[in-house]
């Protein structure tokens, strides 16, 4: 069964550019199938350009979804990132 979450995206610059990167770099360290969907679209959290697509700024909410064997962690760890280390980035 695949574990989803709901995210408040903080950070000033959404996920475009360098925390998009950021976001895609981490995604593939998963083998899980991660999902990103924001106002009914749906991206691959793998690839950089989907993720861009999806246009996520700052207080746009977010789903992650994430099926396979590491996806508790996949969306725990994925989740962390979107809500504490890419805000601090824009300090």
């Amino acid at each position: 069964m695949a574990r989803q979450v709901r995210l408040k995206v903080r950070n000033k610059s959404g996920l475009h550019a360098r925390p998009a990167a950021i976001f895609v770099q981490h995604a593939k360290s998963f083998t899980s199938k991660i999902t990103v969907k924001k106002n009914g679209k749906s991206a691959d959290s793998k690839n950089i350009l989907q993720i861009l697509s999806l246009g996520i700024d700052m207080g746009d909410e977010i789903e992650l979804i994430a099926e396979g064997p590491d996806e508790d962690k996949a969306v725990e760890e994925l989740s962390k990132l979107i809500l504490e280390v890419l805000p601090e980035q824009d300090k």
